[in-house]
């Protein structure tokens, strides 16, 4: 809901603020005093093109402020929240335009662009009158209209999301039919790596294991030749160290009991010294067996690494990271599927896709029609009310190509005639403000319940009307009023007397300069305006007892 407005060197208007309610507040005035500048500011501030000659003459820039409460409009919050604009239930929207024309727009205080302020907007206000900012001469403002009579608007979710899961699926198919030459020859270069390498059976551990055989047969006459002289030295004869160790043995063991602690410990260590060096001499002999040239399996061996290495060169790898780069190649050949079963798989899935979302498309078709007939029928009905008899509302549901659309099998237009005969024809072809105003307003009686819209602005709605059609208009704003918040512009006491707040607009005429204001209406100042509109004099007893009598019955 709108709760202040604050408005700085627009055109007539120097400086003025508005504190606004809920319910019907009507906005009056003299001709010419400026009352169309107030909706066109607002119509600024929500997104309309800006023009440098909105700016007061004398001043470098015009400012327009709008405060919005947001507690009964969660949806906005939420949206406010996903483009990072802000939180919590106030909003404030504004609009600065220069002498030059350029203008910026902020939203709680952060630089927004136009697209962004329009959308949050329309989200917001509604204008109807020949203003570009009705919404409602938008077929998707229509459509929105339409559902929410219907009470389908869970519907059409689904089928939006319905419509997002096939676009999506059908974007990634395009997208891998395109790209299936590379998937198809990454295909083919993972099959023959990952063959190769299988081929190879190459152990984890296997190219260590083989060097090192490698190194001890390349080295074979060397280890033996040094076994052999381990062998020597470790031997029984006088000149070997298990001999010599033994001849130490005896001579300590000749001294019996005279050893001393020390050489008690010196010959617990040599015989120590006798058990490993028999355990080595034992050991070197096995290892001289064991050690046979063997030039065949050296070869194999050579063999043998040197194909790892050409493998792994081919890969440009280190030969032991060819295993894990098996691992690898083969865990991704397992992913991925050749491009073609891809593609299948994907038109698989998207006719189902297709599928779903036709089968929730036609269930949302019968439910417009039905919201359609029954719309039509309650908008022809205000109409007659508004003295607009003749004309012929008519929701229009027209097919869409046969390709699926996110709103559905069909887009809605609403058409009217206002003179028999006449064939319908769109809202925005109406040239009369004042009929597409009263048509914009049995519009929104009949769709009231179900409109998401928290302000409605309506200008021009009482041209041409007066009598029992005033009374009416009157009546019908204020059922609207009710519900939420109207501004109205008008010229019929009928409908001013109606109005939950009075707001008047002056224009004020000083040196060279001109000035329009505007002050909240109460007591005998309302009295005064609402004769002044009958057309009687202010100082009439007559006339404003007529007044009181008019306002008086509009408080039953």
């Amino acid at each position: 809901m709108l709760s202040h407005l604050q408005i700085s060197n627009f055109t007539l208007v120097e400086q003025l603020e508005l504190e606004l309610h809920k319910g019907l507040s009507a906005l009056t005035g003299e001709t010419g005093a400026g009352k169309s500048i107030l909706l066109d500011a607002l119509a600024l501030v929500l997104g309309d093109r800006a023009d440098a000659d909105k700016v007061r003459h004398g001043a470098e820039r015009a400012d327009i402020q709008a405060s919005f409460n947001l507690a009964a409009l969660p949806w906005v919050s939420k949206w406010l929240k996903e483009q990072d604009l802000g939180e919590g239930d106030e909003c404030l929207l504004r609009r600065v335009v220069t002498q030059e024309g350029r203008s910026r727009a902020f939203i709680n205080g952060q630089s927004v662009t136009l697209q962004q302020l329009k959308c949050l907007g329309d989200m917001l206000v509604d204008i109807h009158g020949q203003h570009e900012h009705q919404s409602l001469l938008k077929n998707r403002t229509q459509l929105r209209l339409l559902d929410a009579f219907g009470q389908q608007r869970k519907l059409a979710k689904e089928v939006k999301r319905a419509y997002f899961h096939w676009h999506c699926c059908k974007e990634r198919l395009e997208q891998l039919q395109n790209q299936s030459d590379e998937i198809n020859a990454r295909f083919q270069l993972l099959s023959y790596q990952v063959d190769e390498l299988e081929q190879l059976e190459l152990g984890e551990h296997e190219i260590n294991e083989l060097e090192n055989e490698q190194k001890q047969l390349a080295n074979i006459e060397h280890i033996q030749h040094n076994c052999q002289h381990l062998n020597e030295l470790c031997s029984d004869d006088e000149q070997g160290l298990i001999s010599r160790l033994h001849s130490g043995l005896k001579l300590l063991n000749e001294l019996g009991d005279t050893k001393s602690t020390k050489l008690q410990n010196v010959e617990s260590l040599l015989e120590q010294a006798l058990i490993n060096v028999q355990e080595a001499h034992n050991d070197v002999e096995r290892e001289q067996q064991n050690q046979e040239l063997d030039p065949k399996r050296l070869q194999e061996i050579d063999q043998r690494l040197s194909r790892i290495y050409d493998v792994a060169r081919k890969h440009r790898v280190m030969p032991e990271e060819l295993y894990a780069l098996q691992q690898q190649l083969n865990g991704e050949l397992q992913q991925l599927q050749s491009g073609d079963k891809q593609i299948e798989a994907l038109e698989s899935e998207l006719a189902e896709y297709l599928l779903h979302y036709r089968q929730l498309a036609d269930q949302l078709s019968q439910v417009r029609q039905q919201a359609a007939e029954q719309l039509q029928l309650a908008v022809n009905g205000k109409l007659a009310q508004l003295a607009m008899g003749h004309a012929n509302f008519v929701a229009s549901l027209q097919s869409l190509s046969e390709q699926p659309h996110s709103d559905g099998n069909e887009q809605v237009q609403f058409l009217i005639s206002t003179s028999p005969g006449q064939a319908p024809k769109a809202l925005a072809k109406i040239a009369s403000g004042g009929e597409l105003s009263r048509i914009s307003l049995a519009i929104q009686v009949v769709t009231a319940q179900t409109s998401t819209i928290p302000t409605l602005i309506f200008d021009e709605v009482d041209v041409g009307i007066g009598g029992t059609t005033g009374d009416i208009v009157g009546e019908l704003l204020r059922e609207l009023g009710e519900q939420g918040q109207v501004l109205c512009v008008t010229h019929l006491a009928q409908v001013a007397s109606k109005a939950h707040h009075h707001l008047r607009v002056e224009k004020t005429i000083e040196k060279d300069a001109v000035n329009s204001s505007l002050s909240q209406l109460g007591g005998d100042e309302k009295i005064m305006e609402i004769a002044r509109m009958m057309g009687g004099a202010i100082d009439s007893e007559q006339s404003l007892a007529h007044a009181r009598a008019m306002l008086a019955n509009n408080l039953h």
